[in-house]
């Protein structure tokens, strides 16, 4: 992947958010582990900063109030050219819409959303912030997968909004398929049937590249995260499903060229 200023595909993944509890060591976790610096975000989010690899910006990092116990999970946010209509389209289309469309200032609009399974995503129309700056380098996102238990009626529902093309992968005992915008893959839907978490049931997984995925393990730990699934080499790389201090689970990878 490249660097990318232009505007999002209506579709594509384009921000990844997390809200936590502890912003500052939340921030000196990551800057520890990616190499991010933070800058202010838009006061309407409350107390947010936005993570920044070389200069671009690549992530978000929001306070939760103290009341609000919600589960911590980094979130993708995927593109629209109008957060209004994509709302009426995922109401119609089986999903519910958790928070908005409003008003992140200047930089755009926003709003939560479930799936029918009960994955939370994020849609977002760009005004001044267009989303990720940077992709594909050590310390950026790079990929974003929805983990399900099966992947055909969850699909049609994403398929609805964005008019993804599915490109599936025919096997008996192996429920996983690409979504495509224009062709190009843009996310995955992996089915995972009875092994899906109870605890956290269906949710999106952001993979984050990284130089070292046994040395990013085994620094971590050091800061205080956890090891969810160890460092194995799969199909796109070898990779890591990790958690912060927190417990927001996230995915290391480094990508097979």
């Amino acid at each position: 992947m490249t660097e990318s200023a232009a505007r999002h595909t209506p579709g594509t993944p384009c921000w990844v958010s997390l809200m936590v509890h502890g912003l500052t060591t939340t921030q000196e976790f990551y800057g520890s582990l990616f190499g991010w610096e933070f800058q202010p975000g838009p006061e309407q989010l409350g107390p947010y900063v936005r993570a920044l690899h070389d200069g671009h910006e690549v992530a978000g990092i929001g306070q939760l109030p103290p009341d609000r116990d919600l589960p911590i999970a980094w979130t993708p946010y995927l593109a629209t050219e109008d957060a209004g209509l994509t709302a009426e389209s995922i109401r119609s289309c089986g999903g519910t819409v958790g928070v908005g469309p409003l008003d992140a200032g200047e930089a755009g609009r926003l709003l939560i959303a479930l799936d029918p399974a009960g994955a939370v995503f994020g849609v977002w129309q760009a005004a001044e912030h267009l989303g990720i700056g940077k992709a594909g380098v050590p310390g950026t996102p790079v990929w974003n997968e929805l983990v399900t238990r099966e992947t055909a009626s969850v699909a049609k529902f994403y398929q609805c909004i964005f008019g993804y093309q599915e490109d599936p992968v025919v096997s008996a005992d192996y429920d996983y398929l690409t979504l495509r915008l224009d062709d190009v893959p843009v996310a995955s839907v992996h089915g995972v049937g009875q092994s899906l978490s109870r605890e956290r049931g269906a949710h999106w997984m952001t993979y984050f590249e990284v130089a070292d995925v046994d040395g990013t393990v085994d620094q971590v730990v050091e800061l205080g995260g956890q090891v969810l699934h160890p460092a194995k080499d799969g199909g796109h790389g070898r990779m890591a499903t990790l958690a912060d201090p927190e417990g927001a689970a996230f995915t290391v990878v480094r990508s097979t060229e």
